[in-house]
């Protein structure tokens, strides 16, 4: 998902509240590439759902709320962003090989927003 949407010219933030730095993991595992910005609760100072996170995410990405897609697994602290007025797309909160169709509508919500076009 992360490379279709880089392709397609899409940016892209991982919003955390896990209380250690997560980019290790995505250099390891070589998805860095893909991620224009991380914004971390616990360099930040606030968690989710405080809107300010999510704030911080869309001014990272230089982008207003309403063009700024949250997928998440945890509607109450995820679906702070749409206090914002981000749209937000809820997946299941299982292991990636048990929903691997879950992140696909993100493709088409991406291909359906105004000022997005698919090069594809």
């Amino acid at each position: 998902m992360l490379k279709e949407l880089r392709r397609r010219g899409v940016a892209v933030a991982v919003v955390s509240n896990i209380g250690w730095d997560l980019r290790p993991i995505f250099v390891r595992s070589g998805l860095d590439a893909y991620v224009d910005s991380y914004v971390l609760s616990f360099k930040l100072g606030v968690q989710k759902p405080d809107p300010r996170i999510f704030r911080a995410a869309c001014e990272r990405l230089g982008l207003p709320p309403a063009q700024v897609l949250m997928v998440g697994d945890h509607r109450p602290d995820d679906g702070g962003a749409m206090a914002l007025g981000c749209p937000f797309l809820e997946v299941r909160a299982l292991p990636v090989r048990e929903r691997p169709q879950d992140l696909l509508p993100v493709l088409d919500l991406v291909a359906a927003a105004p000022g997005c076009e698919d090069e594809g």
